[in-house]
C-alpha cells in the first residue's frame, strides 16, 4: 500500500494528498471533500508513510499495519472509530497482537482505523504489489544502456594578426 503523498495535517480534519509544493509550503487536496488548501511549512504535517506502530519487538510501519486490516476486512471497511475502546482495543490485537499497549493509546487506534477508512472509502487500498511506474522503467534502461562517449572538438585557434 502507498501512503508516500497521503498527509495528516495537526488542527485539520481527516487525510490530504500532496499536490505541489511551492516556495513557502505546498498544496494540498483534501480526501474528504476535494477541496485543495495551501499549508505553510510551521503547520505540523506526518506523511502516512512515516508514521508507525509500537510493538514489543519493535516498531511496525502503518503501510504493513493498513494492509493487514485490509486482508482481515477483504479490502472492505473496518469497524467503526466510533465504537467503545474494548471493542477497539480488542480488533487491534487481532490485527497486530503484539502492540504495545502502554505505548499505543486508544486514540491512536482510533486515527488508524478513521484513515483505513477513509482510504477505502476513497479505493486507495491496493495490494502490496508495487507496479513500476514508466518513470522507473525510463530510469532503469537508461542505466542499463552503454555510455557514448563524448567527441570533443579542439578550439579553433583565431589567427593574430602580426
Amino acid at each position: 500500500m502507498n501512503l508516500e503523498k497521503i498527509l495528516a495535517i495537526s488542527g485539520k480534519p481527516g487525510l490530504y494528498v500532496l499536490q505541489v509544493q511551492t516556495r513557502t509550503g505546498f498544496v494540498a487536496e483534501s480526501l474528504v471533500d476535494g477541496k485543495k488548501i495551501t499549508v505553510n511549512l510551521k503547520s505540523n504535517v506526518s506523511l502516512l508513510s512515516e508514521i508507525s506502530i509500537y510493538t514489543y519487538e519493535g516498531e511496525k510501519p502503518l503501510s504493513e499495519i493498513m494492509q493487514k486490516i485490509a486482508d482481515k476486512e477483504n479490502k472492505g471497511q473496518a469497524i467503526s472509530h466510533k465504537e467503545d475502546n474494548t471493542t477497539l482495543t480488542t480488533y487491534f490485537k487481532e490485527i497486530l497482537p503484539d502492540y504495545d499497549e502502554e505505548r499505543v493509546y486508544p486514540s491512536d487506534i482510533k486515527k488508524v482505523l478513521n484513515w483505513y477508512n477513509m482510504l477505502q472509502a476513497k479505493g486507495l487500498i491496493i495490494d502490496t504489489v508495487v507496479v513500476p511506474t514508466v518513470a522507473e522503467e525510463a530510469v532503469a534502461e537508461l542505466e542499463e544502456a552503454p555510455v557514448a562517449e563524448a567527441k570533443v572538438s579542439p578550439k579553433k585557434q583565431k589567427a593574430t594578426k602580426e
